[in-house]
């Protein structure tokens, strides 16, 4: 028996790490194979009986597994970006308006399609108003949207999600009253309750959390377990007090510690994410192996109606409504009319309103469990295969973008990136040498002034049309940290450095891929750059093809960049020789002539004379 129970442990972490890692393979959403995994080893083959395996621990292990997810989701919240991007009072609108025309259309389907009793209806609306802060982060990331609407996605997905948990609740309180006028009033009092418990408790741990870091009571290596320890404080107390409350005041915390500027959290926010992936592939097989054969036999024609209403009816309209008289451009408008896929929160809370419903004499809510996974299921599908082709087909996303970001503004980068941005490449600099961004902007070039490792100015950068980053500056520690901050940008693969003895400097897997030749460090680069070489382009013909250009240099010349007819970019790289082929265009450096060189030094020797002359 203890085996049994170990072994169905182990393979739901194991079945959970592995859709994430097949779905990332098959550039799916990895929710849609986390529910396809949970549906065979549950209601089909019956390997995993949650239900058997947790008891009654099932549902407060899921509450505070959501709770750890929206919690880590509020971190990711800063109100910089809504006054940056001037997107506040528009999503004020999509949080009220959108989500009470989302809820009354939802109902009246519910009702009307399915056939749901009006209470059950009505509270079925109010869980489906949210949207999944677990998809969208994921298509965010992969997409990379331009303009205002990837930061309103995200918005709404992270806060609407325990306003609807909380709606549900007031709506339940309605619903047990029986008699609507005071079903009402009771309502009203809580929802007041909720949000005073939900918000007070949210700050006030996050408030300990900050002062027990900027006072250093915490050792660092302890950080994270009290960060999580003050966050189930939190979320437990305020449930204790108010139902429900405990998923705002997570969130809240969440928020308070992303926006304040006495101590670091970045530590804190990378190892939620970490656990946010763990706890989500666990969440989706378990709640979708909770599934029983007759609910998924039971799901026809009406289910299948009700969710075409929620695509191409629901969501629509909620948005449109909201962002009548608004600045947002219509192909924003559109986008986000078609993204609403649901997620772990609603099938969590849909499970525990069920069961609910089910105690006050409400048979057919036993209904809603299979409904919102076919929701979940079908939005997931839906929103994942068509969110990248829209997007691209409305101008809000750039497939495989060639862009690249500098990290370091001095004279060489600011030539290199002059070159790329002449042949159609999106370029931008970030260096904290005010110097450097003065020149930069002389030459037309955008720049930001700040630190690269800055959370603050990691908000500034546009990642419109930027695909790669190269950290070129003098500092080998700091260009292996900059290719670690921006990992999650740009992937792996995508992140480049200049070569430097690993040994001596960050451990051997803790930096971006070396750039152009092992030994070509800085110092070697910076030499080659100021004395007898100069950058070039290079275009290959039948004439003149990269043998040629060989013959000529040998192996003086150093490859930087091929640029193919396409556009498309190649960064050599230490592990990976170039091997452009006629009609690429070759950006390298190479030896100045003969004459060029003597020009170079007369000039060299004037200046200093020139130094010489005032000092």
């Amino acid at each position: 028996m203890a085996h049994g129970i170990l072994f169905q442990l182990a393979y739901i972490f194991i079945l959970g790490i592995l859709a994430q890692w097949a779905a990332w393979r098959l550039r799916l959403p990895s929710i849609l194979l986390l529910l396809v995994t949970g549906l065979v080893v549950g209601p089909l083959t019956g390997l995993l009986q949650p239900d058997a395996l947790f008891g009654e621990l099932l549902f407060p292990m899921v509450s505070l597994a959501v709770a750890v997810i929206l919690y880590e989701g509020g971190m990711n919240l800063r109100f910089r970006e809504l006054r940056k991007q001037k997107i506040f009072g528009i999503f004020l609108r999509i949080g009220t308006i959108a989500a009470l025309v989302s809820w009354l259309i939802t109902a009246v389907a519910a009702h009307y399609i399915i056939g749901f009793r009006w209470p059950v209806a009505t509270l079925f609306g109010a869980i489906l108003i949210v949207t999944g802060p677990t998809v969208i982060g994921p298509m965010l990331r992969h997409l990379r949207l331009r303009g205002r609407v990837g930061s309103l996605l995200k918005w709404e997905g992270i806060v609407v999600d325990p306003l609807g948990a909380i709606l549900a609740v007031l709506v339940f309180t309605v619903v047990r009253n029986n008699e609507i006028n005071n079903g009402l009033v009771e309502a009203c009092i809580d929802y007041g309750k909720t949000i005073l418990v939900g918000i007070s408790f949210g700050c006030a741990a996050a408030a300990v959390l900050v002062v027990a870091l900027r006072q250093f009571w915490v050792p660092d290596s302890l950080h994270n377990p009290v960060s999580l320890m003050l966050m189930f404080t939190s979320f437990a107390a305020a449930n204790a007090i108010q139902d429900e409350a405990g998923l705002l005041a997570v969130t809240v915390m969440g928020i308070f510690l992303a926006n304040q500027k006495w101590v670091s959290i970045q530590h804190v926010i990378e190892f939620k994410e970490t656990l946010t992936v763990l706890l989500i592939s666990c969440l989706f097989v378990v709640l979708a192996a909770r599934l029983q054969p007759q609910d998924l036999r039971g799901l026809g024609w009406e289910s299948v109606l009700f969710v075409g209403v929620m695509l191409f009816v629901t969501r629509p309209a909620a948005i449109f409504a909201a962002t009548i008289g608004t600045s947002l451009p219509w192909r924003e408008r559109i986008f986000l009319a078609w993204m609403a896929p649901r997620g772990i929160v609603a099938a969590a809370v849909a499970s525990v309103f069920a069961l609910k419903l089910v105690a006050e004499g409400y048979r057919s809510a036993i209904d809603l469990v299979p409904v919102t996974f076919l929701m979940v299921f079908v939005t997931v599908l839906v929103y994942g295969l068509s969110a990248g082709p829209l997007a691209r087909r409305l101008g809000l996303v750039q497939e495989n973008p060639q862009g690249i970001l500098f990290i370091g503004a001095h004279d060489l980068a600011r030539d290199i990136a002059a070159l790329l941005r002449n042949e159609g490449c999106v370029v931008l600099l970030v260096d904290t040498v005010w110097e450097n961004i003065c020149q930069a902007r002389i030459a037309g070039l955008p720049c930001i002034h700040g630190n690269v490792l800055a959370e603050r100015t990691r908000e500034e950068i546009d990642f419109s049309g930027l695909g790669r980053l190269l950290a070129i500056t003098s500092n080998n520690e700091v260009n292996a940290l900059a290719c670690g901050r921006y990992l999650d940008d740009f992937g792996r693969q995508q992140v480049f450095q200049l070569p430097f003895p690993i040994e001596k400097h960050v451990g051997r897997y803790e930096h971006g891929r070396l750039l152009f030749g092992q030994e070509l460090n800085f110092s070697r680069l910076r030499d080659s750059f100021e004395s007898k070489f100069e950058l070039t382009k290079t275009k290959l013909t039948e004439e003149s093809s990269f043998q040629d250009f060989q013959n000529q240099y040998g192996n003086i010349a150093i490859p930087l960049f091929v640029i193919n007819p396409n556009g498309l970019i190649q960064i050599c790289t230490a592990d990976r020789n170039a091997n452009p082929v006629i009609g690429d265009l070759v950006i390298s450096l190479v030896p100045l002539s003969n004459q060029q060189t003597q020009e170079g030094d007369t000039q060299e020797r004037s200046r200093n004379q020139k130094i010489a002359c005032s000092e």
